[in-house]
């Protein structure tokens, strides 16, 4: 038995569980409090996508006369091929039978469909060697003509990382999901209902958190809780997580609490934790009841109780995430677009972890930075991180790590690359930031020396003026610089893009395509994705739109507000971009269509951009830096070198010098100093080295320096110093 049931309703991912009950699971561990959790989405897909589950699809779909289009007739008609192979591909997307990847890749083995019309160039993507990700995309090609069926045959609101997705989204009144829930279940329903009532029936609990982090979760926790209150009237249901934070923050249609008991906003750990309390003492009554962010029925309308006084608790207070009880070596690794920096969302199993609460930046003015998920800004102690990550590995046997943080801080990140180097761990781990200024060459080549292999953000609009009224803090110029940084480090970027944005004109969508390609062409872009600009209630925008050109369409609310509807002033037609925009990025990921003139994306006219063709090349040119700041941290990343005294004269004149070989990973280097500044820069390296307890400072080692010789800036920024920097000599 378990007090708690929690519950990420279908659906998110198939290959890692979203962290959210993780991340509570592990605070109530600190309380004492007994918890189980559980992915319903996972679970339903597995029972999906095994041989009866195809078996009952392929039946119902000839029973309900459904089977229509070509596609789906040649699906059912290649039914055999399908229920012989589901169950082994299934099993190697979750990594066994690795060796079936070969007969995966070879021609005729898996049946096709539609969604093979568009393989990509596979040779591209994964060249001649690259069997076991070959192998994975085409499985997952495999699986999304399966899907394709389930949508036209079975279900038209399926979809891997969704479900329904369309009730959710813009739900200003409860009244459409309220009326889909009056129907029959559908049969993805009955499976989802049938694992839930199991699972109740064995644990038991006294109240069930549903944790909804998108539109996509929303209809089956809404269908579930249903069938807890007729099923299980004594059970209390619980709804929190990123929709209800961003979505329900003024939900006043009372029939929503005959589903959910409670709707909790902002950080869990303490409104989970009172409720808990509450629920869990058979003699309090809500009426009495003293919570935090939660909204109840009370006296026959809807009351948001915020009666407790009691602080959030600070974030290293809040336990290890404690991802026990999910079906970790269940998930299903897909490659479903072949592009290296995309597979990171969908291949693997990565642990997730937050380097910070909220966004040290939040300022940007399409961002909901008025909620206080963005608003509240509180880092985590590096010490603490990877302590917690040594935790995760030792509990999941995994060393990836998704860094799901708004923009992950600078300096945390130099702190968090630095403790995990000196305690030897071997990580991978990736996380969305900023390209600001504070990415130097040699704070990426310490990140990339700790594990870090990826880094998301976003370049937005790629036109300054629209960058400086986004308040993104960064132009194009300074991404362009950061994004080398990165690549040549060897971390890949991945870039968000954005188009439509309040007074954009067709110009500077012109000239933010034309920004994107130079970049792509110089290989300082890995991959990117355009999003049009979407208005949100809590963003800066959606709050003064007046100052931004724009007419938003108002709707009365009684359930979801976040995304308004509105009118640019400028009466332009920004959708007619998408397919343009989405189709060179795709061609420029793939490094095809750097020649071709921008309007050949384009079956309208557009103008000629007015940005230099050498634009993003000029702004690469590096200067020369002759200057460090006092107080810069110098790191050794390299090992003891092997040295060897050697003699030189001249005019008579004889003096000792120092040879030092150092030996990296892919290149070696020599450099020879006079016996004097050798011997001192051998002691310098031991004392600055990423090993040591203690870091020094560019002032500290000048002043070392300067008691024994002259002139260390001569020293410091001499061929042979200048030489040790491809080796591991950082100034952070």
């Amino acid at each position: 038995m378990k007090d708690l049931l929690l519950i990420t309703p279908p659906f998110t991912q198939l290959n890692t569980p979203y962290p959210a009950t993780a991340y509570l699971k592990g605070f109530l561990n600190t309380k004492n409090i007994g918890a189980f959790q559980m992915d319903l989405g996972i679970e339903v897909l597995l029972k999906l996508f095994s041989r009866k589950g195809l078996q009952d699809i392929f039946d119902l779909a000839k029973a309900n006369k459904t089977i229509s289009s070509t596609n789906s007739q040649r699906i059912y008609a290649l039914k055999e091929e399908y229920l012989q192979t589901i169950e082994p591909i299934v099993s190697f997307l979750q990594g066994n039978n690795a060796t079936f990847g070969r007969q995966i890749c070879t021609p005729y083995f898996l049946p096709q469909a539609s969604r093979f019309e568009q393989l990509d160039d596979m040779d591209w993507a994964f060249g001649s060697m690259g069997v076991q990700d070959k192998a994975k995309h085409l499985a997952t090609l495999y699986l999304e003509d399966i899907s394709d069926f389930i949508v036209e045959c079975l279900d038209e609101n399926f979809g891997f990382s969704r479900y329904a997705e369309r009730l959710g989204r813009s739900a200003n009144s409860f009244d459409e999901l309220y009326d889909h829930l009056q129907k029959e279940p559908t049969h993805i329903d009955q499976i989802t209902l049938k694992i839930l009532e199991e699972r109740i029936a064995s644990l038991k609990p006294k109240l069930v958190c549903f944790s909804v982090p998108f539109p996509g979760n929303l209809y089956s926790a809404f269908r579930c809780a249903q069938f807890i209150k007729q099923k299980f009237p004594e059970i209390k249901t619980a709804m929190g997580g990123g929709f209800p934070n961003t979505e329900l923050r003024s939900v006043s249609d009372t029939r929503v609490f005959d589903f959910f008991d409670y709707i909790t906003l902002d950080d869990g750990e303490l409104p989970i934790e009172l409720l808990a309390s509450h629920c869990l003492d058979p003699e309090t009554k809500d009426s009495t009841a003293i919570l935090k962010r939660t909204f109840l029925k009370k006296e026959g309308s809807v009351f948001y109780n915020n009666l407790s006084s009691k602080p959030d608790y600070k974030q290293s207070d809040v336990g290890t995430p404690d991802y026990s009880d999910l079906l970790l070596s269940k998930y299903i690794s897909v490659i479903e677009i072949a592009n290296p920096m995309h597979s990171l969302w969908s291949d693997g199993r990565w642990n997730k972890l937050t380097m910070a609460h909220g966004c040290y930046w939040g300022k940007c003015t399409f961002c909901d930075i008025s909620l206080d998920y963005i608003k509240i800004y509180e880092p985590i102690a590096a010490k603490l991180l990877v302590d917690r990550m040594e935790q995760l590995i030792e509990q999941t046997g995994e060393s990836g790590f998704h860094f799901v943080d708004e923009a992950a801080p600078p300096a945390l990140m130099r702190a968090l690359a630095l403790e995990i180097i000196k305690r030897k761990l071997t990580v991978t781990w990736w996380t969305n930031i900023r390209f600001e200024k504070n990415f130097g060459k040699d704070l990426c080549i310490l990140l990339k020396a700790s594990g870090c292999i990826a880094v998301s953000g976003g370049l937005e609009v790629a036109s300054d003026r629209l960058l400086k009224l986004i308040q993104k803090g960064v132009t194009v110029e300074q991404v362009a610089q950061v994004t080398r940084n990165f690549t040549e480090s060897g971390i890949m970027v991945h870039c968000y893009l954005m188009y439509g944005y309040p007074t954009q004109t067709v110009q500077e969508t012109v000239n933010s395509l034309e920004m994107v390609r130079q970049m792509f062409e110089l290989g300082i872009l890995q991959s990117g994705f355009w999003h049009q600009f979407a208005l949100t209630a809590h963003s800066p925008v959606g709050l003064n739109p007046t100052d931004y050109h724009i007419i938003p369409d108002y709707q009365p609310i009684t359930f979801a507000n976040n995304d308004i509807q509105f009118k640019d002033t400028t009466g332009i037609d920004h959708d007619q971009f998408s397919y343009g925009l989405k189709k060179s990025l795709f061609n420029f990921m793939h490094g095809i269509g750097f020649d071709f003139p921008l309007q050949q994306w384009f079956d309208f006219k557009i103008p000629k951009t007015t940005i230099e063709r050498n634009y993003i090349a000029h702004a690469l040119e590096a200067q020369p830096q002759f200057s460090v700041r006092p107080n810069a941290k110098i790191i050794w990343l390299g090992g003891t070198p092997l040295s060897e005294v050697s003699s030189k004269s001249k005019k008579g004149r004889t003096w000792e010098l120092l040879k030092l070989s150092f030996h990296g990973k892919m290149e070696s280097k020599e450099i020879t100093v006079s016996k004097e500044h050798g011997e001192w820069l051998l002691e310098a390296l031991e004392k600055i080295s990423v090993n040591a307890g203690n870091t020094l400072t560019f002032g500290q080692l000048k002043t070392d320096f300067e008691t024994h010789f002259e002139d260390f800036e001569l020293f410091w920024f001499s061929k042979p110093i200048l030489a040790l920097r491809s080796q591991g000599l950082l100034t952070l």
